[in-house]
């Protein structure tokens, strides 16, 4: 995601009267409201089935957070109001995949950590344990930094800044190669693999420009050969963003084919409020994939559900956003946009393989002041970032470091009970019944 407008969107919210908190938190106490069942008025949508979705199409979540927010006192509750795990929640709602991110090393030298869950690979096991345990995919989302990567950044982990390419290119290699094989080891079955995130032209502190992307390209296949060495089964991915920007996708993929690297899906984020049409994202990965025989994916999209704020930190999509035609931010709004962006990925997509929603999990850790959120956060990492992160990325997290900024887009509530639009997953496989 844009962490740039992220913080952007809280610097301007933070001087705003915040609204609808929740009670308070620690490890030791459970500060959620006693679950109650989701009222009748709530507990069905109309949800329109995809036609000719296939039993083997990706539908994912994005659940990197979780083992912070559960550190800091997050529950999770089913449909029914019954605190469940949440990776059964997320199967048993039609969830076949997660997505894990990864970075090198997400903590200062005193131990502690950058935040956003602090998601290295102790982290990335945890995760892929539970969701093998579900019966679900992991997708490994290697960032190759040690925080945040996206458009705006792409800084290499603090080891590696000072490598010559060749060194940073083999050092890849061996994270990446060493990475895997400790999740082969945990019995995670590990069925993608992303190298890189939103890289955009950008990788670990490398950048590709106008017609040479040799340095980029070469990280990019060492990676591609640690994952083919690793998990000979799984698939090799790259992700980009920003598909409203014309010709960008296929220069991207002109490149990657231009340096011949060894890779199976070309990934894009969709995020509808930055993101243009559905029929221009069709448009460009269907190119993507008929011009070099690629498959196609949505890794990442989310909308949100409610314009309230749970933990005095502004949201990406807060007080005055505008809504995008035809999704108003409701729990309706938000299944329907999961849904047409599967029936886009399924009916008028070539080669579109799945659709990942972003971290649907990550609710907030709120209490009753912004002092009592802090200590969370910078205790558990259930913010997108601590004060620590700093040290690393002063001009970002060193400023605007916080709280979640995304839980209007989760599709749990701010007490963590499942919300109806989680649904969506599993009733546009087959029609709802009146």
């Amino acid at each position: 995601m844009k962490r740039w407008f992220i913080r952007f969107v809280a610097l301007l919210l933070m001087g705003s009267a915040l609204t609808c908190l929740v009670g308070c938190a620690s490890p030791e106490t459970d500060w959620r409201p006693h679950p109650t069942p989701v009222s009748q008025s709530e507990s069905t949508l109309a949800i329109q089935a995809v036609d000719g979705i296939s039993q083997d199409f990706i539908l994912g979540m994005d659940a990197s957070c979780v083992p912070a927010l559960e550190a800091g006192g997050v529950r999770y509750y089913d449909r029914e109001g019954n605190e469940a795990d949440v990776f059964a929640i997320l199967r048993q709602s039609g969830i076949n995949y997660i997505r894990v991110r990864v970075w090198n090393d997400p903590f200062d030298a005193q131990g502690n950590g950058y935040g956003g869950g602090s998601c290295d690979i102790e982290n990335a096991v945890e995760v892929g344990k539970r969701a093998t345990t579900q019966d679900m995919k992991l997708l490994v989302d290697f960032h190759y930094s040690d925080f945040w990567a996206d458009p705006a950044k792409q800084a290499a982990p603090k080891a590696w800044q000072d490598m010559t390419l060749e060194q940073k290119a083999d050092a890849l290699y061996h994270y990446t190669k060493h990475s895997l094989e400790r999740l082969k080891d945990e019995g995670v079955e590990v069925g993608m693999v992303q190298i890189g995130n939103e890289i955009n032209g950008a990788l670990c502190g490398e950048q590709g420009s106008g017609e040479d992307w040799s340095a980029v390209a070469l990280l990019l296949s060492q990676g591609a050969r640690a994952v083919r060495e690793t998990c000979p089964g799984a698939l090799v991915v790259v992700h980009f963003t920003n598909p409203e920007r014309a010709g960008a996708y296929q220069y991207y993929a002109q490149m990657l084919d231009r340096y011949e690297l060894d890779y199976d899906v070309f990934a894009s984020s969709y995020y509808p409020y930055w993101h243009g049409t559905l029929e221009n994202l069709a448009s460009v990965l269907s190119d993507v994939a008929l011009r070099y025989g690629k498959k196609v994916m949505v890794a990442e999209t989310a909308y949100a559900y409610t314009l309230k704020d749970t933990d005095f930190h502004g949201n990406t999509l807060g007080t005055g956003a505008v809504p995008v035609e035809g999704y108003p931010f409701s729990e309706q709004g938000q299944a329907d946009l999961v849904r047409d962006v599967v029936d886009a990925l399924v009916n008028r997509t070539e080669g579109g393989i799945g659709v990942f929603y972003w971290e649907g999990t990550w609710i907030s850790v709120g209490t009753d002041s912004y002092e009592q959120n802090r200590q969370n956060w910078e205790r558990y990492g259930t913010g997108w970032a601590s004060s620590a992160a700093a040290e690393y990325d002063s001009k970002d997290a060193g400023r605007w470091y916080g709280g979640c900024a995304v839980e209007n887009q989760a599709m749990f509530d701010e007490q963590g009970h499942a919300c109806a639009s989680l649904d969506v997953f599993s009733q546009i496989r087959s029609e709802q019944k009146e």
